[in-house]
């Protein structure tokens, strides 16, 4: 309680700073990370060559960089969340297929939201919740509690909710009954026994499988969602219509195939700014049997 007030008041003093200060702050922070600590920059520029062969070291080495600048300017803007109200988030962001979001309620069966660590994902879910959109989001939670209450008070006041990633499925299924959207972030590495083995920009890697287990159960549909920058202090939110789950021989065969669907859009959704996603995340990790870092030709 007594930082609450001082955070408050330099929150309010970034919020109210030029956005040239912003991008200041925001090169200094990829500066240190990348070029001065060097906390994995090598992994960074690996991730960017796998995906990207044909780009040349010097190349990937920017667009690496560019993610930290990215990574920054999310920071900064993370503070200003206090203070932003529904307009204000009508004002920053423009929305591309907002429909299929409100037609996927209609169904009344809960919405499951497929998203990626692209532009500002914490802003723009704070946005949809601002309008009204009864959003869920599952999220690890912090050994610190004053980091706790730093980090998922500021989206928390603005309608957003959070579910812990241990033990979730009765508070994921109690927010489908209530006809309310649970948002999977599925770029991250999952290994066994909660991952399964897919393929991510054409090599195999551990994939969370359960929004696709989750999906089968509830029959609830799966609505990819997905925002980045386009400019200063604006942001562009990116709704797709449902993907359709299709069934296969059995309930493994079902899961994998549809996780593989899943992953097809996160590639997508990447490629749109493709500067903006997490580079630094080790997503290609090997913990499979038999499982091979070749790319693997389609």
């Amino acid at each position: 309680m007594l930082l609450k007030y001082p955070l408050l008041a330099i929150a309010f003093l970034i919020h109210k700073m030029p956005f040239f200060i912003h991008q200041a702050i925001a090169w200094f922070i990829g500066l240190m990370w990348f070029d001065v600590l060097r906390i994995r920059r090598q992994q960074a520029i690996e991730n960017v060559q796998r995906v990207f062969p044909e780009m040349g070291r010097t190349t990937a080495t920017r667009m690496a960089r560019r993610s930290l600048y990215h990574m920054g300017l999310t920071l900064t803007e993370f503070f200003s969340m206090p203070f932003l109200w529904e307009q204000d988030f009508r004002e920053m962001y423009d929305v591309e297929g907002e429909e299929h979001f409100r037609s996927a309620f209609d169904e009344n069966k809960g919405v499951f939201v497929l998203s990626v660590h692209l532009g500002n994902g914490d802003l723009g879910t704070a946005a949809l919740a601002s309008w009204g959109y009864p959003v869920h989001i599952i999220s690890k939670i912090f050994q610190s509690q004053w980091l706790n209450k730093l980090w998922f008070s500021a989206r928390e006041a603005k309608g957003v909710r959070f579910i812990p990633p241990r033990k979730s499925s009765y508070e994921i299924l109690k927010a489908l009954k209530g006809n309310q959207a649970v948002i999977f972030v599925l770029d991250q590495y999952t290994g066994p026994p909660n991952g399964i083995l897919t393929t991510f920009f054409g090599y195999e890697t551990g994939t969370a499988a359960g929004l696709a287990l989750f999906a089968q159960r509830s029959g609830a549909p799966v609505v990819p969602v997905y925002t980045y920058r386009t400019g200063p202090k604006k942001h562009k939110i990116v709704v797709q219509p449902p993907i359709e789950f299709e069934e296969q021989g059995g309930k493994s065969e079902t899961l994998r195939f549809m996780t593989e669907k899943y992953n097809r859009v996160v590639e997508n959704a990447i490629l749109q700014a493709p500067e903006q996603w997490m580079w630094v995340h080790r997503r290609w990790k090997v913990g499979f049997p038999n499982q091979r870092l070749a790319r693997i030709e389609t």
